[in-house]
């Protein structure tokens, strides 16, 4: 059974036809339709007698989504990391002065960073990036109303009311993810991440564990992955391959920005997973990955391509090389193997990161074209 989809068309004539002029009115735009399709869904749950409550969470919901959109829309072109870590940590921890040390270092590298605009590893990010580096995504909770001092007022700080929109732009605005030591957040941070990939809900991306050279946080968090999870045939063996765990932030650095020295993004056109590159492979590249990836492709071999007919309508970095392949839409643990294998199969390069990214946030269907 497939996924309820909004509708285009209300089924009254005198109502769509007052939509219609109503988009007219505010000019025309080429996302009409998708506009259309938000405007019937609102008269439709009127009609449906949803409860007031759900009306004013779906409501501010909207609202934290369209001020959070405003907020990242500034600043497109740069790559971003997200910084998930305790409040709770003080400024003289080590995992403090690590997670600043690793923020400076990626603003270095001409980075932005994401987090949660609280005290703790966050303020640490804040600081060791600079504010004008730094984007803040901040909760209101029962007892903390506001951010951090120190990007408090800051245009680049979204403020939300729920943390399932919070937690959408965690994911969907940044190229990498950066973990320190934390509590139960830091933990449903990092276990919703890796399922968001792992099922193929997000995009991949790279996922990095830090903490200080002591300390034994994310060794006893992979000992129970292991042991516990895929130990029990819980989590597939590859699964375990989609972070890396180091003490080092110069490492955490490098293995975050490598991962878009030759891999781009992705994009899936119908049943076909497209993938974009920065720097076109040779030709015995691509026989070395249909070589040793073959066990995640249905039908055929990942192949050169030139951009698809949607891809072209849309703009969409028609100017890149890229691969196609029939992808099995279950092993993204292994597909993320695939982004790593070709950034070492590719040319070296001095390049920062993605620019001007937008990742698909999930596989699409037949019926999104």
């Amino acid at each position: 059974m497939s996924a309820p989809r909004p509708r285009s068309v209300f089924g009254d004539a005198n109502v769509d036809r007052l939509v219609t002029q109503l988009l007219a009115s505010v000019g025309e735009d080429r996302n009409d339709d998708l506009i259309r399709k938000l405007v019937v869904t609102a008269l439709d749950m009127d009609v449906a007698d949803v409860d007031r409550l759900e009306l004013k969470i779906a409501s501010q919901s909207m609202v934290e989504m369209l001020n959070a959109y405003k907020v990242f829309s500034t600043h497109r072109g740069r790559s971003k990391v997200t910084v998930f870590g305790s409040a709770r940590t003080d400024p003289e921890h080590p995992d403090f002065i690590l997670a600043s040390e690793f923020s400076t270092m990626m603003a270095a590298r001409e980075w932005m960073i994401i987090s949660g605009a609280g005290p703790g590893i966050m303020t640490a990010a804040i600081e060791g990036a600079g504010l004008e580096n730094s984007f803040g995504v901040n909760i209101v909770l029962p007892f903390e109303q506001r951010a951090a001092e120190i990007i408090e007022g800051d245009p680049k700080l979204a403020t939300f009311r729920y943390f399932f929109t919070r937690k959408l732009f965690f994911m969907k605005e940044t190229d990498g993810f950066a973990l320190f030591p934390g509590g139960f957040g830091t933990l449903d941070e990092a276990f919703e991440l890796l399922t968001l990939i792992q099922t193929g809900k997000s995009y991949p991306a790279p996922i990095v564990l830090l903490d200080h050279a002591e300390s034994n946080y994310w060794s006893g968090w992979e000992s129970f992955v292991d042991e516990s999870l895929a130990g029990n045939g819980m989590v597939s063996p590859h699964d375990t391959d989609l972070y890396l765990h180091t003490h080092d932030p110069a490492e955490a650095m490098e293995y975050l920005c490598s991962f878009y020295r030759t891999y781009h993004s992705i994009r899936f056109v119908g049943k076909r997973l497209v993938i974009r590159l920065r720097h076109a492979l040779t030709d015995d590249a691509l026989a070395t990955l249909n070589s040793e990836f073959a066990d995640i492709i249905v039908k055929g071999e990942i192949e050169v391509s030139e951009p698809t007919e949607i891809e072209t309508r849309e703009d969409d970095h028609v100017h890149l090389p890229r691969l196609i392949m029939h992808f099995n839409n279950r092993s993204f643990a292994r597909l993320t193997g695939l982004i790593h294998r070709i950034n070492a199969l590719g040319p070296s390069s001095d390049d920062v990161g993605p620019s001007d990214q937008i990742h698909d946030v999930e596989p699409a269907t037949a019926d999104d074209f």
